[in-house]
């Protein structure tokens, strides 16, 4: 690992064996580019990050990971935006995305092989989320991958609830000459659904086969649920280098635990394939709502490989 100075920022660099991965752990714990070198020198990106990126403004980059605590997209009250309602009854404001993508982390570890971060939250964000806990993302790193584990760790009296998720812009075409059309993805989902931006509900989502080009305006803004398997696969048709997103360790996820499809128009550079543990707004109709125990963590772990 070694730290660079770019655009008035300390970034931190890691070379681990064919990737090399460049992060900004004290903003958002973002992860902002991976990139492979490939046999005949060339290098591909797999994580996207924009050139003209404002670091003043990091929550609102398109690009890298941003990471989604305590509650991932959307979240409602009754019908109004931006808020949510704990179990006391209290409503209480919340961002698109939650707040940790805009927090200031601390690195609590670092090494040749990854980084340790650990949220500091702000005055906004305790009102917004008012308990005792410990927020950490830990990245491990590796030739052809990595591995992010968020953690919750309730250190209060009362359950500690939570639904959160990753935002990975990958690049996307990857090879020269390539358009969105060349790429598939397989999604194993038995149900697909939209979330209604005017109430915060779930809605029914389109049918679609398991296997579905990228081109496909039916996957934007989808989510896909009850998953058969723990892998989705993306890659160009009949060639190597697929994108394999692995969520969780278990061969068959929760029920609930969802994939979202996301990109912000046909001729953007990058693609999102986003592991949430639930539908947005989960405080609301329940699905993929977790509570931490007092005293217990809870960990929930993606990994991103290249093949």
């Amino acid at each position: 690992m070694e730290k660079v100075n770019f655009a008035g920022h300390e970034l931190r660099r890691w070379r681990v064996g064919h990737s090399t991965f460049l992060a900004l752990p004290e903003k958002g714990a973002r992860l902002m580019n991976w990139n492979l070198t490939l046999g005949d020198g060339s290098v591909r990106d797999v994580l996207y990050w924009p050139e003209d990126a404002d670091f003043g403004n990091i929550a609102q980059v398109r690009g890298g990971n941003p990471i989604l605590f305590p509650f991932n997209a959307r979240s409602y009250d009754r019908g109004d935006i931006h808020f949510w309602r704990a179990a006391d009854g209290v409503r209480r404001p919340m961002p698109m995305h939650g707040l940790a993508r805009q927090g200031e982390f601390t690195v609590t570890h670092a090494d040749a092989t990854g980084f340790t971060a650990l949220y500091q939250p702000d005055a906004a964000a305790r009102e917004a989320y008012p308990y005792d806990y410990e927020f950490t993302v830990r990245y491990r790193f590796e030739s052809l991958g990595l591995i992010c584990e968020l953690s919750l760790q309730n250190r209060g009296s009362e359950p500690l609830p939570w639904s959160a998720g990753h935002h990975f812009y990958f690049t996307l075409p990857w090879s020269e000459g390539m358009q969105r059309s060349d790429y598939s993805i397989r999604l194993p989902a038995a149900e697909r659904c939209k979330q209604d931006f005017t109430t915060g509900s779930l809605k029914p989502g389109p049918e679609l086969p398991e296997v579905v080009n990228l081109a496909a305006p039916e996957l934007i803004d989808t989510i896909h649920l009850g998953l058969t398997r723990n892998t989705v696969v993306f890659g160009e048709h009949g060639h190597a280098g697929d994108v394999i997103v692995t969520l969780g360790a278990d061969p068959v996820p929760p029920p609930d635990a969802a994939i979202v499809t996301w990109s912000g128009g046909a001729e953007v550079p990058f693609y999102c394939v986003e592991p949430w543990m639930g539908p947005p707004n989960a405080v609301e109709h329940k699905r993929g709502f977790h509570h931490v125990a007092p005293g217990q963590t809870q960990t929930f772990t993606v990994a991103v490989r290249v093949k």
